[in-house]
């Protein structure tokens, strides 16, 4: 009883934080359990379902109501952050992990949809793929603190894809590894702060990200494939693959997931998945 007094308090204080964001107060009065979805990924047919139910509450918020996409999901970033720092033990390493997420689609209304590798598939099938950012406190917990939907070039370059699939018109391509800059950059404005940063070879490969690293002083561990280029001091340019010592280094895996496995999510943010499904929702319709 004591513990879910806590979460309603946590609830309840996300709630209030989130109130700023909306320009009308309808949203705000509708009850907790349907304003927050409990299911991000739900299908965005709500034929039959009564006007009281989560599923078409979640839909009226993410398409009837206007608020602060950007906004909101700072305020959530900053809620988890505290929570967690607030839960860890005051040594425990601060550890941002980088990486997509896939999700299946059918048809092609939906911005970002098309074939492409789905880990969640286990192969490339149709579907839309989403990076995110999460903070992990070593030994401790872990949450979800931002999210971007990666769109492909031939969707942002197309005016008609653009229009049917409500894409803003000034959209500019990104590449995953980018996306990851604009989530840092996020996450760096609300006072977030890592020991060091992870990200398979998706992010280990972008030179704009790994340029942006360093110029904010952030260590980073992340993967490239064996065909990644060194240039020593020398001006010698070598590979991975035959250089010593790092044909005696292991590799580990450094994704959301293996991040997620290692520290389960903190009983009074668990919310905080479902707030941020709705807010990336919005933002990426």
């Amino acid at each position: 009883m004591l513990e879910v007094r806590r979460v309603q308090r946590s609830t309840d204080e996300l709630l209030n934080a989130l109130a700023p964001m909306f320009t009308r107060i309808e949203p705000r009065l509708r009850p907790p359990s349907t304003s927050v979805p409990s299911c991000p990924t739900c299908p965005n047919a709500m034929a039959g379902r009564s006007p009281s139910t989560p599923g078409t509450a979640t839909q009226w918020l993410l398409n009837g109501a206007r608020w602060d996409t950007s906004g909101a999901m700072s305020v959530v970033r900053r809620f988890a952050v505290a929570r967690l720092d607030a839960a860890a033990a005051p040594a425990s390493l601060t550890v941002g992990a980088l990486d997509e997420s896939g999700q299946e689609r059918k048809g092609s209304a939906t911005s970002g949809v098309k074939r492409q590798h789905m880990g969640c598939a286990g192969g490339v099938d149709n579907g839309v793929n989403t990076v995110y950012l999460a903070y992990v406190r070593a030994d401790s917990w872990h949450a979800l603190i931002g999210a971007r939907q990666w769109i492909p070039a031939e969707q942002v370059t197309s005016p008609v894809t653009a229009v049917t699939t409500g894409l803003p018109l000034n959209l500019v391509f990104a590449t995953k590894g980018e996306l990851g800059v604009s989530l840092l950059s996020d996450a760096y404005a609300d006072g977030v702060r890592f020991d060091f940063l992870t990200g398979d070879e998706v992010y280990g490969a972008c030179t704009k990200l790994r340029t942006f690293l360093e110029e904010h002083e952030q260590a980073y561990v992340l993967r490239v494939r064996s065909s990644f280029t060194v240039t020593l001091g020398g001006g010698t340019t070598l590979t991975f693959t035959p250089v010593e010592p790092f044909a005696c280094w292991a590799t580990a895996s450094a994704s959301v997931r293996a991040a997620i496995a290692l520290c389960p999510p903190h009983p009074a943010v668990r919310m905080i998945t479902s707030a941020l499904g709705a807010i990336l929702g919005k933002g990426t319709r």
